[in-house]
Order: C-alpha cells, then structure tokens, then sequence
C-alpha cells in the first residue's frame, strides 16, 4: 500500500543519498576525473547482446500497451512492466554512455588521417587502417543509435506505465464498495472466509512447526535477552540525560541531540526485539522462502514502529518539560503521551498484515475489510487526540491567559482544524464504502505528521548545532556582544544553517508530494534530473555536479589557504628571503592557487576552459570600458607583487603621507601612517604616481644633528665633544663613520653639521634624541653656550624739543 511505497521510496532515497555522499568524500579525486569517468567507462563484454535482450525486453511491453484497453491489468502487473522498462532504459543508457568516448576515439583517429586525395595514391597500410577505422565507426554509431532508440522506446513506455497507474489509482478512489455498517459486506466477508483460510493454512502450519521447534530453553533465552534490551534501553535513556547534561553545553542542542539519540535508541530496541524473534524462530529449523519474507517483513515493521514511537516520545518529553523541543504545555503533553506508542503499533500492525495478505494472496473482501479497520482505528485515535488536546486548551483558556504560557498559534489552529475536517471525511467515506478514498486520506494525514516531525527535528538539530559553533567562536575570541562574531567563521556557519535546513525542507516537500500511488520508482523518478541533468545550449548542468562542484570549490579554496599559510609561516621563513619578498611570494601563490580552484570546480562542473571562450569575449567590452580602472589596479598589483618597487614593510612617502606597508591587495594597497590609521592607496597610484621609498635600496638611516653655537667658541674642542657622543652611541655604525662639519661661519656664530648612520631609518628619530641629550649635557659641562638667535627690539623714543634757528630770531 501507500506506506509501503513511501518507505520503500524513502530507504531508496537515503541510498542515493549516501552514495552522493560517498562521491563528495572522494571530491579532489573526482574535480579532476568527473568529466573523464564516462569515458572511461568500459562497454558491456557483448554490446550485440545487451542490446538484443534489450529489445526482447521491450517489444513485449509495447504489444501489452497496444492491447491494455482491451485486456486490463491489475496494478502489480503494471508496476512490474514499468520496473522492466526503467532498467531497460538504464541499461541502454550504460551502453550509448560507453560506446560514446569510442566513437569519438575513431573519428578523431580519421580525422587524423585526413581526407582521401584521389590524385595521388596512399599506401596499402593506410588504406586498410582508414577501412578498418571506417568499418568500425559505422558499427559503433549504429549500435549507440539503436540504444538511444530503445532507450526512448523504454521511456515513453514507462511514462505510458505511470500514467495507466495513476488513472486505474484515481479510478479506485471513487468505487464505492458495501458499507461496514451493511451486511452485504460482512456476507461478502464470510463467503470468502473459507477460501482465504485455506491460502492461509500453509503458512499457519509452517508457523505452527517453528513455534513447535523452539524449546523451552530457547524461549528462555529468547525472554532473557529481550528483557535485556528493554532494560538497556531504558537505563540508557537515564544516562544519556546525564550525559547530556554534563558533556553537551547548556541550549537547544542539548534537548534537541537528546532527542534524535533517543528516536535512535527507540528504533533500534524496536528491531533488535523482531529480530530476536526471528532468530528464535529460525534457530532450529530453516523457514521457507515465504516465511523468510515474512519475518524479514516484521524485522522491517518493527525498526519502523520503533522510529514513529521514538519520535513521538522524543517530541513530547511527557516527563521531560525541560527537554522538551515542541512548544506545548506540560498538561497536553501528559495528556498525548500515549499516542505516539497507539500510532506505532496501529501503523505497524497494518503495515504487516497487509504484507502478509500480499504474500497469501488474500481476498479482496478480507483487503478490503482489514484496510477499513486499521484506517478507522487510525482516524479514531487521532480524533481522539485532538479533541482531548483541544478540550484541554479550551478548557484553561482564562488561566493560560492570565498566566502568560504559551496558547496555539492562529495558523496551526486552522491547520489542526482542517485535519479535524479530513478526518470526518475519510470516517463518513469508511463508513459508507468509500475504503480506498477514506483510507488514503488517513494515511496521507499519518505520512504528512511523521514527515513534517522529522523534519522539525532534523532542522532543530542542524540550527542548535551552528548556533553553539557560533557561541563557541565567541566565546574563544572573548567578545561579548553577538555582533562582533569573526566575519568569516560566523558567516560560514550561519550559510551552513540555512542550507542545511533547506535540504532538509526540499526533502520534505519531495516525500510530501510524492504523486499518490506511487511506488519507489515512482518516487526516485521524480529526482532524475538530478542525474541527467538540464541542458543550457551545449552545456549540460546537473545538481549534483553543482554539489560536486561547489564542494570542491571549498575544499580548494581551503587547501590554498592552508598551503599558503604553511608557505609563508614555516618554509620560506627558512629562506634568505626578506619579509616583503616572502609576503609577496605568498600573495602571488595565493592568486594562481584561487586561478587553479576555479578551475577545477568548472571542471568539476562538466564546464571546459574553452566553453567559457564566449563569456571571456563578452566581458572583454565591459572590461575594456567599465572595468578599466579595477583591471588597471590589478594589474598594478601584481606589477606590485613582480617588480617589487615597493614591498611589505617598506616605509614610503606619497602624496604628502607616510607610512608602512602592510599589505598589497589584488585592488588596493594598505599603508599604516605614525598615527596609526590606515591610508587604502589604489596600486597604480604606486606605479605612476612618484612614490618615496625610505627603506627601498639600502636599509640604513642617516643621523643628521645641525648646532650653531657662538663665534668665540673653540672649533676643535666643539668637534670633539660631538664626535665623541657619536662613537659613544652602540646604534651608530662604524662605517660609514661620524663625520663632524664645520659648514659655515655667519652672523648668527658657527655651524657645525654632524651626520652618523644606523641599521634602520626607523631608528633615526630615537637615535638623534639620544646624541642631542649626550651632546648638550657633554657642552653645558664644557661651559659652551648654544648661539643665541638674533633678536630685533622696537622701542618707542620720545620726543625731542626743537631748537630755536637763525631764522627764528631777530638780526644777528
């Protein structure tokens, strides 16, 4: 039934997704190969044959559709022909993937030989390998046509198949049968009650022969380690709380961890019991091959019940409020506990009776019937259970209110109400003959619940892990506000979240919406595109590529930095390289490790170097108008990083400001100035602008002192002084030596000019402190007095009293 093709479809699809990520595993491997694998591939040992018992598998297929109107088959039969025509698909598909490289083999091979010149006459070795390579590639392309024509053949049958199904699926939706509340249906069911006993009694003898078989000590064995395992598993639960408690950092991981170990724990317990069972069964005498299905079929139930009443369990922590995960109120979780375990065994028994009806082959009356009883025990109990949920909210609506708990969402009432509506209306289609519509219904609310809890948890789980990843950065970093995360580290977690809890709702909505009727091949159907692939022009895409791909862009990305790290931390330290030329050596790693990633994941992608020719040509015009500047300093940049006329750690002048180098970026280069704020300097201001570099050529400083002092002052005494100063300093170099000048002699006194040199110009500034402290401490005690400076004085004069003139008296 639908359960069993859910599941199955489901198992199949956690198969799929554990090769993928067996693939990702080998991803460096697979960058490389992953366009290579399919030609590599080898062809079947005899593609004739492969293709001939194609065909025979194929052509019978057709022939029944022709006649299907006129000869109906049930659903059985038409799942096994679809099945029949997929695998037939999938093996021609093999052999065209195969034969493809082949043929590309051969024509690249006559190419190489090139046209025939009827003028002049080629040799008898080439002409027999030209006849032979001719021979072979018609050969080669008839059989790849011919498989790709069976290959379509197979296809268009398989989707003939599938919509047969769904239309004989949708038509059984609306037969009506006799109503359970009828005695036509139980007249029904006891007229063929005698008839299914007797397919039955075989299988109930051979059950009756194993039970026989079992001895008491074995069933006292068997009493024993099934006791065990319940008292195992509850212990475990009680030190996994501990555990938990005591390992796991306080927050949602701790419940939302604890809650996925005890769904684990419950499923296993689950199917360690069946499978003792069968041991104990099977111990002294082999069961059939129908027995042997059978048991292996209850093995299956019963890890399944385990997982739906662990999840349950898990989910509603009854007894946990604490570990709770759903946002519910201790009364309705007490009040649901049992639920989950009445769900599981409900879905369990169903599941394995149906299965054992399938193998006896049991009467439709006795399907019909038993299919009735499970969904109406299935939609009673789930009514039972929202309307005492309901009642018990209700009931202490004022008291929630008043004490400020949480009350049910706007939106999940109305959901819980329509699955309320559903439910009444697969009761009143049970009770009035409508089984197979009232039992879907049932079923799809059942799969819809186990589906969308799973998926809450998985997601919880996926969320509470990154945020403890992201307050363990935190905490490390010593940081208190949750803003100030490392950028990189934080945001790689926060991406990881999103996508891993959007897989998780892909996921989800592919099992919900899984087309009713549906089997597992069905199901996997749908998610051929994530193998085949959609074609953009000549290029062909496949998610899974991309997954591929984006993984390897990852890894790589993550294995150049670890290189470089490597590369500029431990080994070229133990070069003669200087730290500008190892930084530089490192960026220019860095930039051709990015190119070489980049290149892979587009190999990795099924994308070739040459595919992007057109993109390249297209940006050429962007980049030739709109892109010139970036491309300019880029270039720069690594005109920069080669040329190396300014390196890391040089201390250089532009533009008025100077400062350090600290890093040169692919755009821009980063100079610190003495106040300790950072200058970004586009690198081709470096390259055309005029740029003083003070440590460029030669690394050491020149200690210039310049004193004036009196013109009575002794030259000789004065030299000596100041000399002395110089070679008493251990900063000041040998050679070039001091040197003392007398540079000139004017108004103001002597000029005395004094120049030594250090290791670095860095250390001119404290240098020069120094010899100025030593040099006028040394000529204070000599009584030698600095020059004043000039100085000019404007005084006011007063006025002085006219005298009298010749003119101004009287005669002489």
């Amino acid at each position: 039934m639908i359960f069993q093709s859910r599941l199955r479809a489901t198992g199949a699809a956690w198969q799929q997704f554990n090769w993928v990520l067996a693939l990702l595993a080998l991803v460096l491997a697979c960058c490389c190969a992953s366009p290579v694998w399919a030609q590599d591939k080898e062809a079947p040992p005899d593609v004739a044959q492969v293709l001939k018992q194609a065909q025979e598998q194929i052509e019978p297929i057709k022939k029944q559709l022709e006649k299907i109107a006129d000869a109906p088959l049930n659903d059985a039969a038409l799942s096994g022909m679809r099945e029949q025509a997929l695998k037939t698909q999938s093996a021609v598909g093999d052999v065209a993937a195969a034969l493809a490289p082949k043929l590309k083999d051969v024509q690249e091979r006559l190419a190489e030989l090139g046209p025939t010149d009827g003028a002049a006459p080629e040799a008898a070795n080439i002409s027999e390998q030209r006849a032979e390579l001719g021979k072979e590639r018609g050969k080669l392309d008839s059989q790849i046509k011919l498989a790709r024509l069976i290959g379509v053949e197979a296809e268009q049958a398989a989707e003939q198949l599938s919509k047969e199904r769904r239309v004989r699926f949708q038509a059984q939706l609306g037969e009506r049968t006799a109503s359970i509340l009828s005695g036509t249906f139980w007249a029904d069911l006891t007229r063929e009650w005698s008839r299914d006993s007797i397919r039955t009694q075989p299988l109930a003898n051979e059950l009756a022969g194993l039970l026989e078989a079992v001895t008491p000590v074995l069933w006292l064995g068997v009493a024993v380690i099934i006791a065990l395992i319940i008292a195992v598993r509850l212990a475990a639960e009680e030190l996994l709380l501990k555990a938990m408690t005591r390992f796991v950092a306080p927050g949602r991981l701790r419940r939302s961890l604890y809650a996925l170990v005890v769904v684990l724990m419950s499923a296993v317990a689950y199917g360690l019991v069946a499978e003792t069972i069968r041991t104990g069964l099977s111990w002294n005498q082999s069961p059939t091959s129908t027995m042997t299905e059978i048991l292996s079929h209850m093995v299956v139930v019963s890890w399944f019940g385990g997982f739906v009443a662990g999840l349950g369990k898990a989910l509603l922590a009854a007894h946990h409020a604490s570990w709770r995960l759903i946002p519910m109120r201790d009364d309705v979780a007490l009040t649901l506990r049992w639920f989950p375990m009445v769900l599981a065994t409900i879905i369990s028994l169903g599941w394995f009776i149906q299965g054992v009806f399938a193998t006896v082959y049991a009467s439709l009356a006795l399907t019909v019937a038993f299919n009735c009883i499970i969904s109406l025990t299935t939609s009673i109990a789930m009514g039972v259970t929202m309307v005492r949920s309901r009642k018990r909210y209700a009931t202490e609506t004022e008291a929630v209110q008043r004490s400020n708990q949480m009350t049910i969402p706007g939106w999940l009432n109305a959901i819980i109400s329509l699955a309320g509506l559903a439910l009444i209306i697969s009761q009143a289609a049970l009770l009035l003959g409508f089984v197979a519509l009232g039992t879907v219904i049932v079923q799809q609310l059942v799969w819809i619940l186990l589906v969308l809890l799973s998926a809450y948890l998985l997601a919880v789980l996926i969320d509470d892990a990154c945020t403890v990843m992201l307050i363990a950065i935190k905490r490390q970093n010593g940081q208190e506000d949750e803003g100030a995360y490392p950028a990189i580290r934080s945001q790689l977690l926060v991406l990881a979240s999103g996508i891993g809890r959007l897989l998780v709702v892909l996921l989800a909505l592919a099992l919900l919406m899984a087309p009713f009727g549906g089997g597992p091949t069905e199901w996997l159907r749908n998610f051929s595109f994530l193998y085949s692939g959609i074609s953009l022009g000549e290029v062909q895409i496949r998610p899974t590529a991309i997954l591929i791909s984006l993984l390897v862009l990852v890894l790589g990305f993550a294995l150049v930095k670890i290189l470089q790290n490597w590369l500029t931390d431990q080994y070229l330290p133990t070069t003669r390289m200087d730290a500008g030329m190892r930084a530089s050596a490192g960026a220019l790693f860095g930039y051709a490790g990015y190119v070489l990633a980049g290149a892979m994941t587009l190999s990795a992608l099924g994308i070739g170097l040459e595919r992007v020719a057109w993109i390249a040509s297209a940006l050429s015009v962007g980049i030739g108008f709109g892109l010139q500047a970036i491309v300019q300093n880029f270039v720069s940049g690594l005109i920069l990083l080669a040329e190396r006329p300014v390196k890391v750690g040089d201390w250089v002048s532009l533009n008025g400001a100077e400062g350090d180098i600290r890093r040169i970026n692919v755009r821009a280069t980063e100079i610190q100035l003495w106040d300790r704020s950072t200058m970004i300097v586009p690198n081709s201001e470096l390259i055309t602008k005029v740029v003083r570099n003070v440590t460029h050529a030669s690394p050491i400083g020149r200690v210039l002192i310049k004193l004036t002092l009196p013109l009575g002052t002794e030259p000789a005494q004065v030299r000596e002084i100041i000399l002395a100063a110089y070679q008493a300093n251990e900063d000041i170099l040998d050679e070039p030596r001091p040197d003392i000048l007398l540079d000139s002699i004017d108004a103001a006194g002597l000029v005395f000019i004094a120049t030594g040199y250090v290791n670095s110009p860095r250390m001119v500034a404290r240098v020069r402190s120094a010899l100025l402290f030593d040099i006028l401490q040394h000529l204070h005690e000599a009584d030698i007095a600095l020059a004043a400076p000039a100085t000019m004085m404007l005084k006011e004069v007063a006025a002085q009293p006219q005298s009298k003139t010749h003119f101004e008296g009287g005669p002489d």
